[in-house]
Formats: structure tokens, C-alpha cells, sequence
């Protein structure tokens, strides 16, 4: 059994040989039209530029007055919609991943808004955080010292299912009940499982970087460039938000 990327957006039949086939059975492209790891790369790097340019957008606003909760609640609702029609609907990432990438600036905007009010320099810290597990778990799968094999890719895919189902289950208890989820608050327990929580989400990343180049070597039609960068930001941003949040635990502990 071949597990893919638990990133629910690269874990898609899109970026299977198989998909690839349905798609271009009656159609031969050339090099120009099929995906490569350097467009990959610099669409990741315009839907990064995107969503900072949205996210200060909203930063600047908040602090001259504005709620952040509205834009950011917004923003996280329609980005997940666009996430969901992307994975059912890849060939339209060129479209839907911009449109991605600035709302869920607005979202990351305002989240990161309210915590730095509360905890002044911990955004700042997030993002240098998420940058260099970034840039240590890319050099560890490009010169092979971490290698996605079969059950790697099992263990980080079950372990992403366990946090998704206890996150659901924690946050409809807490909206109906006067049930205290565990990960609350600033207690040691609470710190592990945020530090736990940010290692599934590194590892992640070495899924999304296999499945990726993976996308290149079966070259998959040109669009999926747009659906690989859209991917590895949901990462990304999933990342940056377990960093905020263990970083306001920790300050709070002060």
C-alpha cells in the first residue's frame, strides 16, 4: 500500500502516474509545458510574497484600530474552500492558488495580529522558527540524510491523522461543552504536545518535497507546479501556526 503526503492538498491522485495518464492519454506535451522543480520553486516563492504582502495588509490595519477577526475568520473560511475545490480540481490551481495565497494572508495577518499584542516579538520568532525548520528539513532530503521510504511515509501519515482527529474531537467537546482540551493552557503537558505537534509538521514537509520532485520526474502537465507551491504553503502555514502557538505557551510561563 503506497502512502502519500498527508498534506491534504498534495495527497491528491492528481500527482499519481496513473492520473497523469487519464489526463494526457491523446495529448503529447513538450518540456515547456510539463513541471519542473525550478517553476515549482518560484511559484512557491510568489504565493509566499502574496500572502505576506495580505498578511501585513491586515498587520497594519489592526494596529490602527481594525478587528482582525472578522478578515481573519473570513479568510480562513474561503482559503479552505479554494483548497478543497484545487484538490478535486487541480487543473485550476493557477487561478485558485493566488487567490489562496491572499486569503489566507489575511488569515495569518490577523491570527498573528492578536498574538503579537499579547506577546510582543513572537511573531517575528514564529517565522524564524518556521524558516529554519524549513531550510534544515530541505537540506536533509536534498542531500539524502532523511529519506521518504514506505513506512516513514506510513508513520508521519498516521501520526497527522491522530493530531487532525484529536484537534476535531477537542474543538467540537469545547464548543458544546465545558470541556478543557488538554493541549490548553501552559502546562508541561501542553508544551509536549505542541513541540510534538510541530515535529509531524516538519516531517510533513519531507513528504511534500518527495511527492514534488516525484510530480517532476513522472512530468506532470505544467499546472501542477501551481498545485505542488499551493501544497507545500498549507504546510507551511500549519507549521507557523503550531510555532505561534507553543511560543505564546512558553511566554506565558514567564
Amino acid at each position: 500500500m503506497e502512502f502519500k503526503s498527508k498534506n491534504p492538498f498534495l495527497n491528491n491522485k492528481s500527482f499519481s502516474a496513473t492520473s497523469k495518464d487519464q489526463v494526457h492519454q491523446a495529448t503529447v506535451i513538450d518540456y515547456n509545458q510539463e513541471m519542473t522543480l525550478s517553476g515549482t520553486i518560484n511559484k512557491t516563492l510568489l504565493l509566499f510574497m502574496l500572502l505576506t504582502a495580505s498578511a501585513m495588509v491586515i498587520w497594519w490595519m489592526t494596529f490602527n484600530g481594525m478587528n482582525p477577526m472578522v478578515p481573519a475568520f473570513g479568510g480562513a473560511i474561503v482559503g479552505l474552500v479554494l483548497v478543497v475545490i484545487s484538490a478535486f480540481k487541480p487543473q485550476y490551481s493557477p487561478y485558485l492558488a493566488p487567490g489562496y495565497a491572499l486569503f489566507e494572508g489575511l488569515f495569518i495577518g490577523g491570527i498573528s495580529a492578536i498574538f503579537e499584542a499579547k506577546y510582543p516579538g513572537i511573531v517575528i520568532q514564529a517565522v524564524g522558527a518556521t524558516f529554519v525548520t524549513f531550510i534544515v528539513c530541505l537540506a536533509l532530503y536534498k542531500f539524502k540524510i532523511v529519506k521518504v521510504t514506505e513506512q516513514f511515509k506510513s508513520v508521519v501519515v498516521a501520526a497527522t491523522l491522530a493530531i487532525a482527529t484529536y484537534y476535531l474531537i477537542s474543538w467540537v467537546f469545547s464548543m458544546f461543552t465545558s470541556f478543557q482540551p488538554v493541549h490548553y493552557g501552559n502546562s508541561m503537558m501542553s508544551i509536549g504536545i505542541s513541540i510534538f505537534v510541530i515535529i509531524i509538521a516538519a516531517l510533513n514537509l519531507f513528504l511534500d518535497f518527495d511527492r514534488i520532485e516525484k510530480g517532476v520526474q513522472e512530468k506532470m502537465p505544467k499546472y501542477m507546479e501551481w498545485f505542488g507551491a499551493m501544497g507545500l504553503m498549507i504546510t507551511l502555514v500549519w507549521l507557523y501556526i503550531e510555532f505561534l502557538r507553543l511560543l505564546s505557551k512558553l511566554s506565558s510561563k514567564d
